[in-house]
């Protein structure tokens, strides 16, 4: 327990180093080429510039191949700070990521611009200050602790920054996996500290199945005071929307206390259609829907039953117009994630964390499922246990985004508890 309550007190004293590392890396956009942008680049650069004198034991940065990008990469960093037995230590990861998604509305930045970064009120405000620069800080500084303290953990710790989290990671963990399986071994522990609750009493060892999904739906356009003469595409996606909200939350219906939410959702988001004016009956019309499914439950079932009411609602309203059969009705997967295993709860790495959570600040945590994805799911689906975890104001993706610095700051000393304990 000394040696606890000594690398805590050092990572307190590393608070405005922190803080310092949160501004530089805020100020480099990192965001995916799917958005228009340069992607990780240059925030790998910056990361690779603040550690090259750290006495990390090994370095290693894996490149997945993309001409969208600058430079045609998008990179991930592992760093290794090795335990007391070597490289043959029981091993700790630590993944962060380092992308971040667009800020949005610039007029709706009240405190400061997305990449100019401030500190004010015991906040750092920013794009990606709390999403997931927090974390990602918090792991570094939880070794550099240890090292200028000139001590080996229990476990080695992997620290992995990678590209890509905030568009599915086929960049970033998924490439690695797929490309590098080898990096990985079954007895590993991993840590993905990109989701949490504010007082840090939260763990996260199970997902909901995501699908996202678009309608299409093709009409004939015609004017307003005449719609005979056409097919109001946006009356039969009304009429189709309707029916598949209903009739989801009716078949999938069961709940599970684990999860918050504890029933599957099924929620339509966006609409789009071509009408741009009171007196056009629209020939087109699109909806998407975010449906968050409880594991038990198949998403190619789902799908199935969203095949069956667009056929349904096309034989309905079917017409013939000028030798067409209308309405055509198609169905477009944006997204689909089917849910991994959960990490059994008495695994160690949820034991581990539990019991730094209560030496550290006096709590109890619970565990639970979220809705959410996280690529934690890609480490479940390998059968090594993860845990998703963090002390969080959850501001990610807002406006005037920031991190707590005092978040930050025990955040690092329950991850460096996590690899001495």
């Amino acid at each position: 327990m000394v040696k606890l309550e000594t690398v805590a007190g050092e990572v307190e004293r590393l608070r405005d180093e922190m803080v310092e590392t949160l501004v530089e890396l805020i100020k480099i956009p990192a965001i995916s080429p799917d958005y228009g942008y340069e992607g990780e680049y240059d925030k790998a650069q910056k990361l690779l510039g603040i550690i090259k004198d750290w006495p990390f034991d090994k370095v290693e940065v894996y490149n997945a191949p993309d001409e969208r990008a600058k430079n045609g990469v998008r990179p991930s960093i592992l760093a290794y700070y090795y335990g007391q037995d070597g490289d043959k230590s029981p091993r700790l990861w630590i993944l962060t990521h380092m992308d971040v998604v667009p800020p949005g509305d610039l007029s709706k930045w009240a405190v400061t611009e997305p990449f100019n970064p401030v500190v004010k009120d015991g906040k750092v405000y920013g794009r990606g200050s709390e999403d997931n620069g927090q974390s990602l800080v918090a792991s570094l500084y939880a070794v550099k602790a240890m090292m200028n303290l000139g001590i080996r953990p229990k476990r080695t710790v992997i620290l992995a920054f990678v590209s890509d989290e905030e568009t599915g990671s086929h960049y970033g963990v998924e490439w690695l996996i797929k490309n590098h399986p080898e990096l990985f071994r079954k007895d590993d522990l991993v840590l993905v500290p990109d989701g949490g609750n504010e007082d840090g009493t939260f763990i996260e060892v199970a997902e909901k199945s995501i699908l996202w999904f678009k309608v299409k739906i093709r009409g004939k356009q015609v004017h307003a005071s005449m719609p005979d003469k056409g097919l109001n595409a946006h009356r039969v996606a009304l009429d189709l929307t309707y029916h598949l909200d209903k009739h989801l939350h009716e078949k999938y219906s069961e709940r599970d206390e684990l999860f918050d939410p504890p029933e599957s959702t099924f929620e339509p988001t966006m609409v789009k259609n071509p009408a741009d004016s009171p007196n056009i009956a629209p020939g087109e019309h699109e909806v998407v829907f975010d449906c968050r499914v409880l594991p038990e439950y198949d998403l190619d079932e789902v799908l199935g039953d969203v095949e069956k009411l667009a056929s349904e609602v096309r034989e309905k309203y079917r017409k013939e117009i000028d030798g067409m059969l209308l309405p055509e009705i198609s169905v477009e997967i944006l997204q689909r994630g089917d849910a991994a295993p959960p990490t059994d709860p008495k695994s160690e790495i949820v034991l581990l964390l539990k019991e730094a959570l209560r030496k550290l600040r006096g709590k109890e945590a619970k565990v639970g499922g979220i809705g959410g994805g996280t690529f934690a799911a890609f480490f479940r689906r390998l059968g090594i246990p993860a845990v998703v975890w963090a002390t969080l104001d959850e501001t990610a993706h807002q406006p005037n985004e920031y991190a707590k610095i005092d978040n930050m700051v025990e955040d690092a000393k329950v991850m460096a508890a996590l690899a001495l304990l």
